[in-house]
């Protein structure tokens, strides 16, 4: 409807056939299947065919996503800095009203992050997002949205469709004939820090959108492990070994499944590196023990050969773990389900791979091992009965559960 209006408005006739809305999209299929037990079930075919779909169809439009166009008015940096310039990301838009996140490639596979760069000024990687993805699948967590590997044509793909003037402004033509575009911004967004095609294709993540929020409106809420975003200083867990008492006395940790949530996202994020987990979403939908969003995960995978140990602060000072995450973390410690032969079995399924290197994969397995050392030490301290929360596997969530069509 916004597309016809805008071609009325400039008065451009079109060939092209209207778009139909199709019940049977992979898209909307997705947003059907949500529950309160994650995005998707379990050996869904839907997600299948989502990934297929996100890696083929074309692309109708191109444009910068919200929090970019934020940056473009006042920004607030006192919490958060985002770099906007280097972390180019971008709302594809294709033929069915399917809807994604395009992250470009800014950092090889072969690189780790250098030792002197902050976490909250480290790259994002279109690989993590990936990986990410597939390992959040892997631990039977199923709260990263679908990623997928995608080589895009920046010319026919991006230029070409968008209706967006700035962005279509940023696009330049680098001096070994890469076509190349940048973010526009207040800050470092200069031709320096764009990202290039060889010439056309680059390649980068897409991961589908989630429901509009308003069919299923969302929280934001600071995670209570929050790192702190300056040069100097430090947050209360990182001096205060007995902080998870503090939390323990607050709602809604003081009972309920969020802290073993946000247990469950620690261990999550420890595996993959990532310290820059400021904020988590919950769908408000599903109450205070729905399940927590693992969103923005290009910050992982930075660095294989150093594993940051005070992101699993929420296991190791609260001492509880669920039950099926340990079992699952036992059973991905076995010779024959090693999870670095998981992951990259898994991985081989994306047109990108391979996704991560040897080195990744095998920092996985160390990972694995160091939670498992943490939650024995938990047990020898405080006992199993006290340590392991005995959640029950419960049945997909009824129809009355579920994001209804008519909604």
């Amino acid at each position: 409807r916004r597309h016809k209006l805008y071609r009325e408005e400039l008065n451009l006739t079109s060939l092209e056939a209207p778009l139909l809305f199709r019940p049977e999209a992979s898209w909307l299929q997705f947003h059907l299947g949500i529950s309160r037990d994650g995005l998707y079930p379990r050996s869904s075919p839907t997600i299948d065919r989502l990934l297929r779909d996100m890696q083929d169809f074309p692309t109708i439009s191109a444009d910068y996503s919200q929090d970019e166009k934020a940056l473009l008015g006042a920004c607030d940096c006192s919490q958060i800095v985002k770099p906007s310039g280097v972390h180019l990301k971008l709302v594809l838009r294709f033929q069915d009203f399917g809807k994604a996140m395009f992250k470009p490639m800014r950092q090889k596979r072969e690189e780790e992050t250098p030792e002197d760069f902050f976490y909250f000024v480290d790259f994002q990687r279109h690989n993590a997002e990936i990986a990410a993805f597939h390992l959040d699948r892997i631990l039977d967590f199923r709260r990263v949205p679908p990623t997928v590997g995608r080589l895009i044509n920046v010319t026919k793909e991006i230029l070409e469709v968008t209706k967006n003037e700035i962005l279509q402004s940023v696009f330049f033509v680098s001096p070994a004939g890469n076509v190349c575009f940048f973010a526009k911004c207040p800050y470092m967004c200069k031709t320096e820090y764009a990202v290039c095609g060889n010439p056309h294709l680059l390649e980068g993540s897409l991961s589908a959108f989630l429901p509009s929020l308003n069919l299923a409106p969302r929280l934001s809420i600071p995670n209570p492990w929050i790192r702190s975003y300056s040069f100097d200083g430090k947050e209360e867990w990182e001096v205060n070994p007995l902080y998870c008492n503090t939390v323990r006395e607050i709602y809604p940790y003081s009972n309920g499944n969020r802290l073993l949530n946000i247990v469950d996202m620690a261990i999550f994020d420890f595996l993959i590196g990532n310290m820059d987990r400021h904020h988590y979403e919950m769908f408000t939908k599903f109450g205070d023990d729905g399940f927590l969003l693992h969103l923005d995960n290009a910050r992982g995978f930075g660095r294989h050969s150093h594993d940051e140990t005070s992101i699993l602060a929420p296991l190791s000072q609260c001492c509880i773990i669920k039950r099926t995450t340990l079992l699952r973390l036992r059973l991905l410690a076995e010779p024959e389900y090693r999870l670095s032969d998981v992951m990259r079995e898994s991985l081989l399924q994306d047109h990108l791979a391979p996704v991560l290197t040897e080195p990744h994969l095998l920092a996985l397995d160390r990972r694995l091992q160091l939670i498992l050392k943490a939650v024995g030490k938990c047990i020898d301290t405080y006992g199993e009965g006290k340590v392991v929360a005995n959640d029950t596997t419960r049945p997909e969530a009824p129809g009355s559960d579920r994001v209804k069509p008519t909604t």
